[in-house]
């Protein structure tokens, strides 16, 4: 059957979108409803640091992506997957066993998620040029932020505003919040099966398990000696401490602006988190990612690290300021939360683009599913204790805390090497 040649401008949008939305309910989502449901700073960032460890051991089931059937197989069977747990997460929140049932329904999702993002990411590798990525990088971060801002900004205040319209039942008003998103998903599940290209590359395989384990054997030898040790063990420490301070800020800087004054947050409504965080915020985001994969294009990766480097640390220091002056003037507060996430996509971009240039060569996308769960490492596991400093010393020594640890980014970035031509249009150009 001919192949229709798309445009990437059909799928990259969604599939991004798609890759995004699980991942934020997991991890930001989550957080606020778990709250909402009574559980504290320290329980939340344990339960929901869990959540995240199917992003972590991904590389161990990557070679599976990578050897039977095909990305875009995967990629629609994972979707499916998602819509279902989505609907699963629903059920059970209005029942006896809801944390049980919840958490059972939130693993499946992030293990769904994580293995949508190895096909996802493998597809994307394979459908385009390299050139291609380094433009619709920045295109690919700005539709997995709108995921984002649909379940900061979106998903969020709908649980608030029904949850005026259900006073009784937080729960319920949850669950009704889910069945809607994961209709959603499955719409775009049914779309994706029409949309999406089938690239050449693709190839369906169907192999057997003495072949998937000697794929594995020699995907990990080949990543063991993509470069001398010394320049392996640089970009491992990259890659897995790059995002050390966002790591510890992530849940917490949710619960800072949802919690009462006299617990030390900003005490926003669900409405107000909504406007401030999952849109402001996600504005911010958005244009960072922007202009992050617009420079990386331009002029390569290289040039643009340290500041990069910059953009993902030095603004954080936007919360040190709201925990000493509790501010309740809702555009200040969102300018801040603009600021922030400005940075945060902007910087972020440098390390999405290094672990698509480590990732290069045969085996890219087993490559890029260890770098993926290598940082992924490094954000989860900060992030489970994140809880008990934060409860330990409050809010504002916590944050000042996270400005210090930002010397951590730029200690890891400082060894890396990048070839100066990766992600420019024109390599030769001086």
């Amino acid at each position: 059957m001919k192949q229709t040649k798309r445009t990437p401008w059909a799928w990259i949008p969604t599939l991004y979108m798609a890759e995004g939305l699980p991942n934020v309910i997991v991890t930001s989502v989550a957080v606020v409803l778990y709250m909402q449901m009574g559980l504290t700073d320290t329980e939340i960032g344990l339960y929901t640091g869990w959540l995240g460890l199917p992003w972590i051991i991904k590389p161990l089931w990557s070679p599976f992506v990578d050897l039977y059937k095909t990305k875009r197989w995967w990629v629609l069977l994972t979707q499916m997957l998602l819509g279902s747990s989505l609907a699963g997460i629903a059920f059970t929140l209005d029942t006896d066993f809801w944390f049980q049932g919840t958490m059972f329904c939130f693993f499946l999702m992030a293990f769904s998620s994580a293995t949508h993002d190895i096909a996802a990411d493998g597809y994307y590798m394979l459908e385009l040029t390299e050139h291609q990525q380094a433009w619709f990088v920045g295109i690919r971060n700005t539709f997995y932020r709108l995921a984002v801002i649909f379940g900061n900004g979106v998903l969020v205040p709908v649980a608030g505003l029904l949850q005026d319209t259900y006073p009784d039942s937080k729960a319920y008003a949850w669950s009704l919040v889910f069945y809607g998103t994961a209709a959603l998903f499955l719409a775009v599940w049914l779309y994706h099966t029409y949309i999406m290209p089938r690239p050449q590359a693709d190839v369906k395989r169907d192999s057997t398990a003495a072949d998937i384990v000697r794929g594995l054997k020699t995907m990990l030898v080949a990543f063991a000696r993509k470069m001398p040790w010394k320049a392996m063990l640089a970009a491992i420490l990259f890659i897995l401490f790059y995002r050390f301070p966002e790591a510890l800020l992530n849940a917490m800087s949710k619960t800072f602006l949802t919690r009462p004054q006299e617990d030390g947050g900003l005490g926003l409504s669900l409405a107000q988190y909504g406007v401030s965080y999952g849109t402001v915020g996600l504005i911010g985001l958005l244009l960072g990612g922007i202009v992050g994969g617009w420079l990386a294009s331009r002029d390569g990766l290289k040039r643009w690290l340290w500041p990069m480097v910059c953009a993902i640390t030095l603004p954080d220091v936007v919360y040190v300021y709201m925990s000493l002056a509790l501010p309740q003037n809702m555009l200040l507060v969102s300018s801040c939360i603009f600021i922030e996430q400005f940075g945060y996509g902007l910087g972020f971009t440098a390390l999405t683009l290094y672990m698509l240039y480590f990732s290069m060569g045969e085996y890219k996308t087993s490559h890029y599913a260890i770098c993926t769960g290598i940082s992924y490492l490094g954000l989860q596991v900060p992030a489970m204790f994140s809880g008990y400093m934060k409860d330990a010393v409050g809010y504002s020594t916590f944050f000042i805390l996270v400005m210090v640890l930002c010397s951590v980014t730029f200690l890891v970035a400082a060894f890396i090497h990048i070839d100066p031509q990766f992600g420019r249009k024109n390599p030769t150009a001086k």
